[in-house]
């Protein structure tokens, strides 16, 4: 007989809901994330170091917000957290309308990364707690979904935006799609609450049940192992365009539409193997896959070799990226998933933020094609890793059982 909880429903209002709003949450982010470089060098007369600190402080600001932000999770301040949170990010988009020059641009995206932080943690922890235990590796696939959509389609709606009516547009459609949030928390937090209060007193965590402290180690692992899958895709966002030219391809852009495509393949098949199987059936093909995308995009010579790197990256991506999420969730108590999936985030803008500096370095001195073969070495250390700490694992556990077997005996 199958176990009750692979009957229960994954697809509710609820965890659609989760899904519309963070798909909502990460267009605001990338409709504005390629934009405003451009912006800001037209507009201001930025240099290359001013234009560099848009998109490392708001990476650096999210991180050291989610700190913050895993703290007032376990305290049961979810509500609070979001809706300061959204509240934080429209008045920085609004701000981005008001800037009168580069320093207070860069003040609203340290702003904005505050207010991202926050929400960013709230919304995967929220479907955390609404898809079934037994799902949450293909719940968690298709929640990333939204995500990968976001990554995909916002680029294009805001340049499009910016080129065709200026920046003005571009900042009131991306304050409407932020409003547009607000009631969907509502919602959200309304039934959240609505949820816990009819639970029965057997599933609620007990303050004895607490965790002591608010670190996990189980987390370094998978965190920085994201941290390096992280920073290969750093270097495709922040040098794909540029490759392009390098490499006289056409409509470098669709690179990331097929990236995205070969995700949302994907997803439901991972999620479920990683549900039979757990992270140990995904990591290294999936590296591995990832590693073979950057080769092929590094000798790409048309449009349909880059294509095809971009599916092989993807189809890796798209498998590891969730796998590494779950894997971080199940690692820890329910009340420290706040904790789990800021770290998971944390882990992943900072792999963005180094790789765009480092990979900028070595593009400087070499060729964009080589950069990207240069990045590949750290899914080979992933790799590497990844083989290392599961050995390690494996010997420490047959060592223990071993121990465990002697006392038996010499008790006997």
């Amino acid at each position: 007989m199958n176990d009750i909880n692979t009957k229960q429903p994954l697809w509710t209002k609820e965890f659609i809901t989760l899904m519309v709003s963070n798909l909502f949450l990460f267009l605001t982010l990338q409709m504005m994330l390629t934009t405003l470089p451009a912006y800001a060098k037209e507009a201001f007369m930025a240099s290359p170091l001013q234009v560099s600190l848009i998109t490392s402080l708001f990476a650096f600001s999210a991180i050291a917000s989610r700190f913050v932000s895993s703290k007032a999770l376990e305290k049961g301040k979810l509500r609070l957290l979001l809706y300061v949170g959204l509240l934080i990010s429209l008045a920085a988009t609004l701000g981005y309308y008001w800037a009168t020059g580069i320093a207070f641009l860069l003040l609203m995206r340290v702003l904005f990364g505050i207010g991202f932080g926050m929400t960013s943690t709230s919304f995967p922890t929220m479907a955390s707690d609404v898809i079934p235990i037994k799902r949450l590796g293909e719940g968690m696939g298709y929640f990333g979904l939204s995500t990968t959509l976001a990554m995909s389609i916002g680029p294009m709606i805001g340049l499009t935006l910016l080129q065709s009516g200026g920046f003005t547009p571009l900042v009131v459609i991306t304050v409407i799609i932020n409003l547009l949030i607000f009631p969907l928390a509502y919602l959200l937090t309304s039934r959240a609450a609505k949820r816990n209060a009819v639970r029965p007193a057997a599933v609620q965590p007990r303050v004895e049940d607490k965790p002591k402290g608010s670190f996990n180690k189980k987390l370094i692992l998978p965190s920085v192992l994201n941290f390096l899958m992280s920073i290969t895709y750093g270097g495709l966002l922040s040098f794909m365009a540029l490759f392009g030219a390098e490499a006289h391809l056409r409509n470098p852009q669709y690179f990331f539409l097929f990236n995205a495509i070969a995700i949302i393949l994907v997803r439901p098949f991972s999620g479920r193997i990683y549900d039979r199987y757990g992270h140990k059936a995904l990591v290294i093909p999936a590296a591995i896959l990832m590693v073979s995308g950057l080769l092929l995009l590094t000798f790409a010579t048309s449009t349909g070799s880059m294509l095809l790197s971009a599916f092989c990256y993807g189809i890796g991506f798209g498998a590891m990226q969730p796998s590494i999420q779950t894997w971080m969730i199940q690692e820890v108590h329910p009340l420290q998933r706040g904790m789990a999936n800021g770290m998971f985030f944390n882990s992943l803008d900072f792999g963005v933020a180094i790789g765009s500096i480092a990979l900028g370095a070595i593009a400087k001195s070499t060729s964009y094609a080589i950069m990207y073969r240069y990045s590949a070495i750290a899914l080979v250390l992933l790799i590497l890793i990844y083989i290392i700490m599961q050995a390690t694992g494996k010997s420490r556990s047959k060592s223990t059982a071993a121990v465990e077997d002697t006392e038996a005996t010499v008790a006997g």
